[in-house]
C-alpha cells in the first residue's frame, strides 16, 4: 500500500536521512510531523520546508514519553530514525543507551497505544559487528562490536516484541554507510567521505586510519529512502528486518583515491595513522537479496555516480573552508 495522503511521525527528521525522508514523504502527498531535538539534526536541512503547510516541527527529546505520546495521536505512521550517534556513544555510552534503546521503547509505547497502522525502525549494519560471513544477510547473528551496535540491537528486540506481545505492525529497515548530500561533515560527527571532499577542497592531505585496506557497503541517500519507503509500504515485509545497501563494498582508500580524480588533486597523498577507531570493523558489505525479492529494491546508483552527486552538492554550498578547517578534527571520536 503506498503511504500518501496520511499522517505521518518522523523522529530525526531533521537529520542527514530523516530529512530525505521527509522530502519523500511530502512529494507522496503525506503530511508530516518532524520530531527531533537538534543535538545532530540541523535547521538547515529543514530549512525549506519552514513555510510547508504540510509539515509541523517539533522540538522535542524522544525520551520525554509524555510528549511523544502527544506527537504519536492520529499518526497513521511512525518511521523511527532519531539516534544518539556512533563516535558520540563512543564517549557516552549511557547517552546512547537512553537515545537508541529507550528512547525506541518510548517511541513504541506511543505508536501501540496511538493504534498507528505500521512502526518503521531505523536498524544499522552495526548490529552485525565483525562479520562471520560475507555478504552479511539479515540472518547473521548479532555480534555488535560497540555500545551503538548493542543499542540497535536491543532497540531491534524491543520493536520485534511490541509486534509478537502486542500485536503492533512494525517493520526494521538496517541501514549500511550511507552518504550523500546534508551528511555530516563537522567536528566529532564528521563522516569519510564528507571529510575526504572537504580537506581535498581546502587543499590538505586527509588522513586514513590503519591500512586504509577496510571496507564499507557505502550507499547513496537517495537509494536508502528507496529502501525505507518500500518497507514501510510493503504487507509482506511486517515482522520482517532488511538489509539496505548497495551490496558491495568499498575500501577506505579506494573512496579516497576516486575523491582525489574527481577533484584534479592526486597531488594530495594521504596521511597514514596507525591508530584506528575503538572496535572498528574491517569488512562491511550486506546481503540484499531479501530486499530485492520482497521488496523489489535495488539501489542503482554506483559510487562514482554518488561520489559526483555529492561533491557537486558541496560546491554548490558555498562553504567557508578555512572556517570548517579550524574545526575540523582529524580524530572524530
Amino acid at each position: 500500500m503506498k503511504i500518501e495522503g496520511n499522517k505521518v511521525l518522523v523522529t530525526g527528521g531533521a537529520g542527514f536521512i530523516g530529512s530525505h525522508l521527509v522530502d519523500r514523504l511530502l512529494k507522496a502527498g503525506n503530511q508530516v510531523l518532524i520530531v527531533d531535538d537538534f543535538s545532530f539534526g540541523k535547521e538547515e536541512n529543514i530549512a525549506h520546508l519552514r513555510n510547508d503547510q504540510r509539515v509541523q516541527i517539533e522540538t522535542a527529546d524522544i525520551c520525554d514519553g509524555g510528549r511523544m505520546m502527544a506527537c504519536a495521536k492520529g499518526m497513521d505512521y511512525v518511521f523511527h530514525l532519531a539516534v544518539f550517534c556512533l563516535r558520540n556513544s563512543l564517549q557516552n555510552p549511557t547517552r546512547s543507551h537512553e537515545v537508541n534503546t529507550t528512547g525506541t521503547l518510548i517511541m513504541l509505547e506511543a505508536a501501540l497505544k496511538n493504534q498507528v497502522k505500521k512502526f518503521i525502525y531505523t536498524s544499522s549494519a552495526e548490529v552485525y559487528g565483525t562479520g562471520l560471513y560475507f555478504p552479511l544477510d539479515e540472518n547473521h547473528p548479532f555480534l555488535p562490536t560497540n555500545v551503538y551496535g548493542a543499542a540497535k540491537a536491543a532497540g531491534e528486540l524491543y520493536a520485534r516484541t511490541y509486534m509478537k506481545t502486542y500485536g503492533l505492525p512494525i517493520v526494521i529497515t538496517r541501514l549500511f554507510n550511507t552518504y550523500g548530500p546534508r551528511e555530516q561533515c563537522e567536528g566529532c560527527r564528521a563522516e569519510v567521505i564528507p571529510k575526504f571532499v572537504l580537506r581535498t577542497l581546502a587543499g590538505q592531505a586527509s588522513v586514513i586510519f590503519g591500512t586504509g585496506e577496510q571496507t564499507r557497503d557505502f550507499t547513496f541517500v537517495d537509494d536508502i529512502v528507496t529502501g525505507i519507503m518500500l518497507a514501510a509500504e510493503s504487507n509482506q515485509a511486517v515482522g520482517e528486518a532488511f538489509n539496505l545497501a548497495h551490496g558491495e563494498d568499498v575500501s577506505i582508500a579506494r573512496i579516497l583515491e576516486l575523491v582525489l580524480e574527481k577533484l584534479g588533486r592526486q597531488d594530495l597523498s594521504p596521511v597514514y595513522l596507525e591508530e584506528g577507531r575503538p572496535a572498528d570493523i574491517d569488512k562491511i558489505v550486506a546481503d540484499v537479496s531479501k530486499a530485492k525479492r520482497i521488496l523489489g529494491y535495488s539501489a542503482d546508483i554506483g559510487i562514482e555516480e554518488g561520489l559526483d552527486r555529492y561533491i557537486d552538492w558541496v560546491q554548490q554550498q558555498e562553504i567557508d573552508l578555512d572556517c570548517w578547517l579550524a574545526q575540523e578534527k582529524v580524530k572524530n571520536w
